[in-house]
């Protein structure tokens, strides 16, 4: 082994990640790597089948958390997700990170679920406990904490009214609840926003 990968190796193995090789090994798994050595997975990940990891993923647990993964999920180039005794579950088909990252974040006692389907994207987080439903979105640099958005369909789906909800835009959103069809706008504090209709955004005809 050359002495760079060897050095490598122990600094992972120093904060509880796989090995380069032990990560190249989880395409063995059919999680689908494209550039392993940027990426960090602690060796107590639950990854399903077809979970794409982009360059400069990482997936840390410690202090007895969980990461489960679902099937289909890509985790795009500088997505984090962290569980510090917390509990992170992302379901199946969902999109993270694109377009500047995302972060993950449950301390103890903490929960984090990501329904099928959900998409967060543009540099924003989670942290303290959240319930992103199926389909639902968060769009754009958003810290996000205690907040629920509701199940629904995709961004795929031609009805805006029955999608997930929605958060869009810049700034901090504390216990906020976006249900089906829903979403909130703002540029600041989330909670001041207006909750409207996502066929305001998304008018047919």
């Amino acid at each position: 082994m050359h002495e760079p990968h060897r050095s490598g190796d122990a600094a992972r193995e120093r904060f509880g990640f796989l090995s380069e090789a032990e990560t190249i090994a989880l395409s063995r798994l059919g999680v689908m790597l494209l550039d392993p050595g940027s990426v960090l997975v602690s060796g107590d990940v639950r990854l399903a089948e077809d979970v794409v990891l982009w360059p400069n993923v990482s997936l840390q647990i410690s202090a007895g958390g969980r990461i489960t993964i679902g099937p289909g999920t890509n985790l795009f180039p500088g997505t984090r997700i962290v569980a510090s005794g917390g509990s992170v579950t992302v379901g199946a088909g969902t999109e993270i990170g694109e377009e500047g990252g995302f972060t993950l974040k449950a301390g103890a006692g903490e929960t984090i679920e990501i329904g099928d389907g959900a998409r967060l994207l543009g540099g924003g987080s989670l942290t303290l406990s959240n319930r992103i439903g199926r389909g639902a979105q968060i769009l754009g640099p958003i810290r996000c904490q205690n907040c629920i958005l509701g199940d629904g369909g995709t961004y795929r789906d031609p009805e805006p009214d029955e999608r997930g909800g929605v958060l869009k835009g810049s700034g901090v959103a504390r216990g906020i609840e976006v249900p089906q069809g829903h979403v909130i706008q703002a540029f600041g504090l989330f909670a001041e926003a207006v909750m409207r209709r996502q066929s305001y955004f998304h008018p047919k005809g």
